[in-house]
């Protein structure tokens, strides 16, 4: 509605509401390589975050083992689709019988072609 002088002035806008968008789609991004990044925070105490990418399906395994080489948890072991993936570690609750112990720390993941590996460091 519009005054202009003794003069008013009504407007109605017709509104074709098929074309208008309602929410927004998320593309879906494909990695177009494999790939481990370091873990965040690193140091950590307690918890920190592992993220990878797949390129396409996979079985895969994330473990983490310590500085002698010795498998101290099996985070991941599973077929996955090609995408992005994170995994949140907890050091309290990786070792099974006793508690983690302040030190380096190796996780690897593995497909059925390839491999990568990362070292993290755990601070009590």
């Amino acid at each position: 509605m519009r005054m202009d002088g003794n003069i008013m002035s009504i407007w109605t806008a017709l509104i074709d509401d098929s074309q208008l968008a309602t929410g927004i789609e998320q593309e879906q991004h494909v990695p177009s390589e494999f790939r481990l990044y370091q873990n965040y925070p690193n140091p950590f105490n307690p918890e920190t975050t592992i993220s990878y990418d797949l390129k396409e399906p996979a079985h895969i395994q994330l473990k983490v083992y310590n500085v002698l080489g010795l498998e101290i948890a099996t985070l991941v072991d599973e077929s996955k689709q090609p995408g992005n993936y994170k995994v949140t570690v907890n050091a309290r609750h990786l070792e099974r019988s006793r508690e983690m112990a302040s030190g380096v720390y190796v996780y690897r993941l593995t497909t059925g072609k390839s491999e990568a590996v990362c070292k993290m460091v755990y601070l009590k």
